[in-house]
């Protein structure tokens, strides 16, 4: 015998759907905030980067400003030598040498004149420029000075030559010395001033007859005067070398 319907109506029960969670929302919602002030961060970072951080690939301490340059600039050199007999001032030749005849010799890094006396062979002006060229040789000044010493050292053992006075001479070039000195055999006095400009050095005497006994030593400051002269000539043609 089978079951039987029950006579009393079913009623089922109805369960409305479970609305979706809102769990996820709540979480997402704090890491977006989170991930925006992070890569907030990074933009300023980039953007206003601190002291001595790297930007753009580049070290700020290696930075300098325009024209700021870690290297020092070369020391001006003197690179040609003027004309012989073109540095002197025709003023200071005729003091030293009334209606003097010139002679003169050159090349790129020697020259050489002379003002004579037609009057007396014992009068002159000797004016000789000797040049370092930095196209001849990576020390120039180093070459020059190395000359310069050289001749303060001769000029203290000369034979037949007589110093009555030789002592260094501020206020010349970067450093010069002044020489009187006396040749016995013409006889003549001799005032020389040998001056070192940069990579170029400038050795200028002037001659005259010696006076009588007890006379030369008078003459001193005339010669070393005349010669002083010119080389000042000769070394403010240089500046412009």
């Amino acid at each position: 015998m089978g079951l039987q319907r029950s006579s009393e109506p079913f009623h089922r029960v109805y369960s409305a759907p479970e609305p979706p969670s809102d769990r996820w929302p709540r979480l997402i919602k704090p890491l977006a905030a989170v991930t925006a002030l992070a890569a907030a961060g990074a933009v300023v970072f980039l953007v206003v980067p601190g002291q001595g951080q790297v930007h753009a690939g580049r070290d700020n301490a290696a930075v300098r400003p325009p024209g700021d340059s870690a290297e020092e600039p070369s020391r001006r050199f003197v690179r040609a030598l003027p004309e012989p007999c073109g540095s002197v001032s025709k003023d200071t030749v005729d003091q030293a040498v009334p209606k003097a005849t010139q002679r003169q010799s050159a090349n790129s890094t020697l020259t050489t004149c002379t003002y004579a006396s037609e009057g007396s062979r014992l009068r002159w002006l000797r004016v000789e420029a000797r040049l370092y060229s930095p196209g001849d040789t990576g020390t120039p000044v180093q070459d020059a000075e190395s000359y310069y010493a050289t001749q303060w050292a001769q000029a203290h053992d000369t034979p037949f030559i007589r110093t009555i006075s030789l002592a260094r001479h501020r206020g010349i070039g970067d450093e010069a010395y002044r020489w009187f000195k006396a040749d016995e055999e013409r006889p003549a006095v001799l005032g020389q001033v040998t001056a070192r400009i940069r990579n170029a050095v400038v050795t200028v005497s002037y001659s005259e007859q010696a006076p009588g006994a007890g006379g030369r030593d008078g003459r001193e400051r005339a010669c070393l005067d005349r010669a002083t002269a010119a080389a000042r000539d000769v070394l403010d043609a240089l500046n412009d070398f």
